[in-house]
């Protein structure tokens, strides 16, 4: 079983346990996590925010995974993303994954596909800045294809992935992934579909419904078979949540993510989303220096102006 362990950025312990019992005092809404055997469970107040899946799942043995969010909750409480549609069994709520994974020219399965691939999650943490609950995980990559003398599995890269939960404001939630990628072998080189398309990277498999619009920071997206250039975040929105209520999920690339380029892979219907990195050219991960990729999720109810992701997109850093 996973060791769950807490570190609170406050001056003591004393001063945290007293914050956990005043905030109910005063209405305030406490964000909290309960571990499991599958994972972590994060809610606000009597709400669900998101659930962290720490234990392999798969479906009849197959598409097995983990270190991947679903369900990711709307305000209200609803489900947002899904979990093994039919159309693409392997997609899974919030994830990031890459097609080409490769030590020299030896290809070590498809994290992507769930194929030939293995997420041994070694470590979860906490901690509580302010307001802001995080996870810390600590994973290992691992391959049936990549083995070590005694015939098992060896690790060729250090995940170490944070994900911070904003409290949420009147109309809207923050939820940061900071994702580092550590290579334990040299040689090590990851990549998106080798096609044209080029997908891979930080994807979410929302529910989509018919009325699915798509707005950059450049106006009106619309999108094509290929990797459609646009802004550096994207608003996918529409009736999420039920007929009446427009709402949407905001994905943000950070500013310092090593994206040299804005390309989604976006679907109006049976697929995911994806902010794509790096593309169908390989590119190596380094034993020294690990590649930081960060994204946002806005997730709001209602409208988001083109100004207002802007305004949130600028403050964070």
């Amino acid at each position: 079983m996973t060791k769950l362990t807490f570190y609170y950025k406050l001056k003591s312990n004393r001063q945290c346990f007293l914050g956990f019992l005043l905030l109910p005092l005063f209405g305030i809404a406490q964000l909290t996590f309960t571990e499991s055997e599958e994972g972590i469970q994060i809610k606000e107040g009597d709400k669900s925010v998101l659930f962290y899946q720490k234990q392999p799942k798969s479906i009849n043995g197959e598409f097995s995974r983990n270190n991947y969010v679903h369900p990711l909750h709307g305000l209200d409480g609803s489900v947002l993303t899904e979990d093994f549609p039919k159309d693409h069994p392997h997609h899974r709520g919030v994830f990031w994954a890459w097609h080409q994974v490769y030590i020299g020219n030896r290809q070590l399965g498809d994290s992507w596909e769930c194929s030939d691939f293995t997420w041994n999650i070694r470590e979860i943490g906490s901690s509580r800045d302010d307001d802001v609950l995080k996870l810390m995980v600590n994973t290992h990559w691992q391959s049936p294809l990549w083995l070590n003398q005694e015939g098992k599995q060896k690790p060729f890269l250090l995940e170490n992935t944070t994900i911070s939960v904003y409290p949420g404001k009147s109309n809207y939630r923050i939820i940061r992934f900071e994702i580092s990628l550590l290579a334990l072998e040299e040689n090590l080189k990851i990549g998106g579909s080798d096609d044209e398309k080029g997908y891979g990277g930080f994807s979410v498999r929302m529910k989509l419904p018919e009325d699915v619009q798509f707005t950059s920071n450049k106006g009106k997206v619309i999108p094509e078979n290929s990797a459609v250039k646009a802004g550096k975040w994207m608003n996918i929105f529409g009736s999420l949540t039920n007929e009446e209520n427009n709402a949407g999920i905001v994905i943000l690339s950070h500013q310092d993510s090593p994206e040299d380029k804005a390309d989604w892979i976006l679907r109006e219907k049976e697929s995911m989303q994806n902010c794509v990195y790096p593309g169908r050219t390989v590119v190596p991960v380094s034993t020294k220096d690990p590649t930081i990729l960060k994204y946002s999720l806005l997730i709001y109810e209602g409208t988001m102006t083109v100004q207002e992701v802007q305004k949130i997109y600028k403050e964070l850093k």
